[in-house]
């Protein structure tokens, strides 16, 4: 069964390898339940050998590994599934190479985009950005009033991104999403244990 409720998307920019891997051992240690690598500027084979580290990593806390963007890295470090947006490959492309065993994601702003990746095999969807970001320089902010919505078009599952944290997701409550996904929040922490912790309180008290 498939447990988004807190979703973790790395970025591992301004880290050396092994403080990144550190840093992503703690947030699962602090109780992330999937993990989104999400590299827009290694080569090819950069990108399979961290995913493999990274892999080698989530399998120990039997959390899944999703891949950002690239079938291929997904594919050749067996992770368990990939996330496509907007500007990635289609999502009926993507489930067609991965099969219909692995997880696909997919990233929705609108109903008819939700709808159309759901009929395309799409898993669970992002919904966003709810807040600004500073991890993606083209962010489109998405009414909480759409992402209700779009968890009332859909019966799969819908997570919340975008400028996310503990303390500010009161304006999710009352709407029926699945969870929320963080970048900044959980590997910008001091303690990406402790503010995986924390976000993962935050949304269940919600």
């Amino acid at each position: 069964m498939l447990d988004t409720t807190l979703y973790f998307i790395t970025d591992s920019t301004g880290y050396e390898r092994d403080e990144f891997l550190r840093r992503v051992d703690e947030a699962l240690q602090g109780g992330v339940t999937i993990i989104q690598l999400r590299e827009k500027n290694r080569t090819t084979r950069e990108y399979i050998e961290l995913a493999a580290a990274v892999h080698d990593i989530t399998k120990k806390y039997n959390v899944p590994l999703i891949i950002d963007d690239r079938v291929d890295v997904m594919l050749a470090v067996d992770a368990e599934g990939v996330h496509v947006g907007a500007e990635d490959m289609p999502v009926a492309t993507a489930r067609r190479l991965i099969g219909k065993d692995k997880i696909l994601g997919a990233t929705a702003k609108t109903v008819e985009v939700a709808k159309a990746a759901y009929e395309a095999g799409a898993d669970y969807l992002g919904v966003g950005a709810i807040y600004p970001t500073t991890t993606k320089v083209k962010t489109v902010l998405t009414p909480t009033e759409t992402l209700a919505d779009i968890c009332k078009a859909v019966p799969i599952k819908v997570n919340a991104i975008g400028g996310l944290n503990a303390g500010n997701l009161h304006v999710l409550k009352g709407i029926d999403i699945d969870g929320v996904c963080a970048v900044s929040a959980i590997m910008k922490a001091d303690s990406p244990k402790e503010a995986a912790r924390e976000l993962k309180g935050a949304f269940e008290a919600l």
